[in-house]
């Protein structure tokens, strides 16, 4: 049933289950570590051109099947299922990068591309439940309450691996860098243990037909042909699609490559990797905070302040000298970061039929993943060719600014 607290809380806590990987491995140390050990003999261009391309390849096998698999997910009632699959890849991959010798880039990436294209696969499905677990007064603050647990339940493994990382002595490991591989192991476990909730108590409502594996593979693709063809019929969904798909675009590209561009500056681990907890901790009360503003000045208005400060935060990424200025971004980032996720989750969910979750998650999904595709390549292009990672962040002013553009012109109030 709708709007219970069990439900939501279990579902939520998913969030806080998968954010350990994009805290401790996306975001925080596998970014480092792959420069630090498996691309020790790559120049710091070659290893940024590799990481952006490896993070865009694996966006696009999910943002190539995520309509299609979201379709058929609604048709045999296996959005849990899915998720289920993708988060046990993940776990999986993740947990084998603790098996990666120095100087073995290729496994490193390879790992990891199976591990983000888990993580990224099982957001599709985790982000379509959240139909079957709130009503629509509600969608925003539950959508909040997720991306909140994730920035603490993320922040706090990532601490505990921080200082493992920091002081291996004192946790009994022999050095930073395998406190650094056990951080790895230990992300694969708090996954798995968390996303147990979401198993036991969130029920998909069941469809009145059943429909075999091979039959709702079929019938999701019917849907999807039916839903293109009449695509007409969600103009305002289709208009957000495309504003979200700019913006995200750069969000998603701050969230992958932040630490790769302050390594470039020379910024020390110990520095980047405190920026990240910074973010962590202050995005935990700020999405609920965010969440709130959302409801009292209306979400689309919110969306449009956080891409103008997102634009601001790129400015001020390029002209940043010093490390107090990496953490003053850290902060701006905390402060808007799950604001704007939340938010636009729950927006879209205001603008499609719940029946069709699933697939309209897909396209959410595959939008986002393709925007991810162009941002961390672009970035890792244009430091090959300037040698410069200052141009590279400064090229996302513009794809913030053409999401806002197209943002104002989607009718918020057939969302409320």
């Amino acid at each position: 049933m709708k709007d219970e607290k069990k439900t939501i809380w279990s579902w939520a806590f998913y969030d806080w289950a998968n954010s350990a990987f994009a805290t401790t491995v996306m975001a925080g140390f596998f970014p480092i570590f792959f420069k630090k050990s498996w691309a020790v003999n790559l120049s710091f261009q070659k290893s940024t051109f590799y990481l952006g391309t490896v993070n865009s390849l694996s966006a696009v096998i999910i943002a190539v099947l995520a309509p299609f698999l979201g379709a058929a997910a609604d048709k045999g009632d296996m959005k849990k299922k899915m998720l289920i699959c993708f988060a046990f890849l993940g776990i999986i991959s993740t947990f084998f990068l603790y098996t990666v010798s120095e100087g073995k880039w290729l496994p490193a990436l390879l790992l990891y591309f199976t591990a983000y294209a888990g993580f990224a696969g099982g957001n599709l499905f985790y982000d379509s439940l959240i139909t079957d677990v709130a009503s629509i007064k509600k969608r925003d603050l539950v959508s909040s309450t997720g991306f909140a647990l994730g920035y603490i339940g993320g922040g706090i493994l990532f601490l505990a691996n921080v200082l493992m990382y920091l002081k291996p002595s004192v946790f009994g490991i022999p050095d930073s860098t395998t406190a650094v591989r056990i951080a790895f192991i230990t992300v694969a476990c708090w996954w798995a243990v968390f996303t147990l909730p979401l198993i036991l108590f969130v029920r998909e409502p069941k469809n009145k037909t059943h429909l075999s594996l091979t039959s709702s593979f079929y019938s999701g693709w019917n849907q999807l042909k039916d839903t293109l063809k009449n695509i007409k019929q969600y103009k305002q969904a289709v208009l957000f699609l495309i504003a979200y798909w700019f913006y995200i675009d750069g969000v998603y590209t701050i969230i992958k490559m932040a630490v790769d561009y302050g390594a470039s500056m020379s910024f020390s681990a110990g520095s980047l990797i405190t920026a990240l907890l910074v973010v962590q901790f202050v995005a935990f009360p700020a999405a609920l905070i965010y969440g709130r503003i959302g409801v009292r000045i209306g979400v689309k208005t919110a969306l449009l302040i956080g891409i103008v400060a997102y634009c601001f935060i790129t400015i001020f990424g390029f002209f940043m000298q010093e490390i107090w200025q990496f953490y003053a971004i850290a902060v701006l980032i905390g402060l808007f970061q799950g604001g704007i996720q939340a938010l636009s989750r729950s927006f879209f969910a205001r603008l499609i039929p719940d029946d069709k979750s699933g697939e309209f998650f897909g396209f959410y999904n595959m939008l986002g993943k393709f925007a991810a595709i162009l941002g961390p390549f672009m970035m890792g292009v244009v430091a090959l060719f300037s040698g410069s990672n200052r141009y590279s962040i400064l090229s996302l002013i513009i794809l913030f600014a053409a999401g806002a553009l197209i943002l104002t012109r989607v009718d918020s109030r057939l969302t409320t």
